[in-house]
């Protein structure tokens, strides 16, 4: 079957029905968060359109508790499960298009969550209707699961796998092609400073939202100093460092806020962390106290590396490796005192209890204690596993590239599968634009991904063997 050329003939469908799904803003709200919607009415919107599609088109819908559902056919005893999720992490700013709006431009398709992971949903879910469509005899069932969680503690597929049946095999379009066959473990490590002693310079420090995405805005409100000084202080910094960033006085006091440049927590060296930034330069005008203990500690931690050597956390192994710390939220109030959530994206061969156990010890010369908040262990499938050797043949065949196995220190839905790995959908050379502004995806590579997709539902689902691919 030319998969190529039926998915050119459905073009303008992938891109339609993209647009709409990247039109829900479907971002986790937990203030308005019901049994009936429990990640917020958005995701459960976007969840609702997926299914009610499948419907229309004929598959096997269930919904797990407005947290996740799928869409199935074939039959058989066995299950291929295609993991994928309707939610998005939040817009932030300085986009150039509406981050909902699903722009066409250039080639690309504009919107938040068009490459993570609405674009790969859709190239799925059109993928799963092509073989329908061709009559291709199916010996195993096939599901799309979808949750609405994913960028929030996977919460969805956790409600679905409590209810549901673990898939065979299956993969998650939801990374990076050829293949990630090893995913790095995910920790929240919560950092509490010890001492609440209010010395009058800090009053206000915030930045970011969440642990997985390097905070692009960070804000401080501080009193005490000479604004002159701290203006010219301030002017130094900002040009030596390339810093976007204002400083206004009221009062006496003055008012921060520095902008950095947000990307995924599972490389925080491809943005530019604005907490960070805003701490570093404040720790260049705090004196002794709480204030300077919170921001020396930002320094030492995160200021100059991403990889945990300060902390005694640092790793590194072949099959997936550095270490990387990301610290996404950073608070600071007088009464509270200082609070730094980091993502740490932890080698698969990582001494989990020993590396914490060394951090907790460089701890106690410093005014800050650490408590893991959630663990989730690595994910790792053997490269001569036959189901990892399919998917390179498959993604040989239409790229005519080496299907290399790659590891990624990004959570993907891969991790909760028995034997799942992450395929696709940016391909090699393309930058990785996911939790960034004006978020996109090429859609070549749409019409490419879904062609791949299709290839391996026909393979891993059927007796199919061949494909007219070239």
């Amino acid at each position: 079957m030319n998969w190529k050329e039926r998915v050119l003939e459905r073009e303008n469908l992938l891109i339609d029905d993209l647009k709409q799904l990247v039109s829900i803003p479907s971002v986790l709200d937990e203030s308005l968060a019901t049994e009936d919607a429990p990640f917020g009415p958005e995701p459960k919107r976007a969840l609702d359109w997926l299914l009610e599609e499948g419907r229309k088109a004929g598959f096997t819908v269930k919904n797990i508790d407005n947290m996740a559902g799928h869409i199935e056919m074939g039959e058989g005893d066995e299950l291929l499960g295609i993991l994928c999720h309707v939610d998005v992490v939040p817009a932030g700013s300085n986009w150039t298009y509406g981050p909902f709006d699903g722009t066409v431009k250039d080639g690309k398709l504009f919107g938040r969550g068009a490459i993570d992971d609405k674009g790969p949903t859709i190239a799925a879910w059109h993928a799963m209707k092509m073989v329908k469509e061709a009559g291709i005899p199916l010996n195993k069932r096939v599901r799309l699961i979808i949750g609405a969680d994913e960028e929030s503690g996977f919460r969805c597929v956790k409600r679905y796998f409590e209810k549901e049946e673990m898939p065979t095999i299956g993969f998650a379009p939801d990374a990076d092609f050829p293949i990630i066959n090893a995913e790095k473990g995910i920790s929240t490590l919560v950092f509490t400073q010890k001492t609440k002693e209010a010395d009058g310079q800090l009053l206000h420090f915030k930045s970011g939202d969440r642990t997985n995405m390097v905070p692009d805005y960070a804000e401080a409100h501080i009193k005490g100093f000479d604004f002159k000084e701290i203006q010219g202080k301030f002017e130094s910094f900002t040009n030596i460092h390339d810093v976007v960033a204002s400083i206004v006085e009221e009062n006496g006091e003055a008012f921060l806020r520095f902008h950095g440049k947000s990307a995924h927590a599972m490389e925080p060296d491809n943005g530019v962390n604005a907490a960070v930034l805003l701490a570093t330069f404040l720790n260049k005008i705090f004196e002794e106290g709480e204030s300077k203990d919170f921001t020396q500690f930002i320094v030492d931690a995160f200021g100059t590396e991403t990889r945990g050597r300060f902390l005694g956390l640092a790793y590194n192994d072949e099959i997936s490796g550095d270490t990387t710390l990301n610290a996404g939220i950073v608070s600071f109030t007088p009464e509270e005192g200082g609070l730094v959530q980091v993502s740490m994206r932890y080698s698969v061969t990582y001494p989990f209890e020993e590396k914490i156990g060394t951090c907790n010890d460089r701890l106690k010369d410093t005014p800050f204690t650490m408590e893991v908040k959630s663990n989730s262990k690595p994910h790792h499938v053997d490269a001569n596993d036959p189901f990892i050797k399919t998917l390179q043949e498959i993604y040989t065949s239409y790229t005519g590239e080496e299907a290399e196995l790659l590891a990624i220190g990004g959570g993907t839905y891969a991790r909760v599968l028995d034997k799942g790995v992450a395929f696709g959908m940016l391909f090699p050379g393309r930058d990785d634009v996911a939790h960034q502004a004006d978020e996109y995806v090429y859609i070549e590579d749409l019409l490419k991904a879904t062609a791949i997709y299709t290839e391996a539902i026909s393979r891993l689902a059927s007796n199919e063997r061949e494909g007219e691919n070239e």
